[in-house]
């Protein structure tokens, strides 16, 4: 009985209040659920795509080849690569380095901040390619309201247009909070990672848009 009492009084009590140490990150998670709700958004969208094209065959026989098939591949692999930047970027974030040890033109020495930067100036020029394209389709007669083609492209690739100005946007307040922060801490890291979660997934349903839109016959 001595022994059993002068083990049990050995072990450490557990601390109030404190989960395991294997416990995730609540924001990550946060995140990862919300996103998967914009998958179902999506879902929904292209259910519509594909319902619309069911109906009428004969308007994607007839407007598809008005897309600019290279300029959209041309387009897809800036934000592709764009992603791989914003990757680079978390790999500095949780390092705990901001910003650049060296020289701008020092690669090897950028933090996240430069690294989130260049993200930035990939997803702005996506955007700015997918003005051009709608432009250069209105000039040719499609448009949202002209039939169900014209409306089916737009809604798809116009959510998604938003949801990419929505992560240029989270990009640029993760990158002026790295300039007011004194120390670059475990929080600021965490929303750098989480931003790329969102970045990841508006690159993964965009390639499948790709494939939908400019591929799929």
């Amino acid at each position: 009985m001595s022994t059993a009492s002068a083990v049990h009084h050995s072990s450490p009590a557990p601390h109030a209040g404190h989960g395991p140490a294997t416990r995730p990150n609540m924001v990550s998670v946060g995140t990862i659920v919300w996103l998967s709700s914009e998958l179902m958004f999506f879902a929904g969208l292209f259910a519509m795509y594909f319902t619309i094209r069911a109906v009428r065959p004969d308007l994607w026989a007839e407007e598809t080849h008005k897309h600019a098939v290279l300029f959209a591949s041309v387009n897809t692999a800036i934000l592709v690569i764009s992603s791989v930047w914003c990757q680079l970027g978390v790999l500095q974030a949780e390092r705990g380095r901001a910003g650049r040890v060296g020289g701008l033109l020092d690669i090897k020495g950028w933090g996240m901040r430069e690294w989130y930067t260049l993200t930035y100036l990939f997803g702005a020029v996506f955007v700015a390619g997918q003005c051009w394209e709608y432009a250069k389709l209105c000039s040719e007669g499609i448009t949202m309201s002209s039939n169900g083609y014209g409306s089916a492209f737009y809604i798809t690739t116009g959510f998604h247009a938003l949801h990419v100005t929505g992560g240029l946007i989270a990009f640029l307040l993760v990158i002026a909070r790295s300039f007011t922060s004194r120390k670059y801490s475990h929080a600021n890291a965490t929303t750098a990672v989480v931003v790329s979660y969102y970045w990841h997934f508006v690159d993964v349903v965009w390639i499948a848009l790709f494939f939908i839109i400019y591929v799929l016959k």
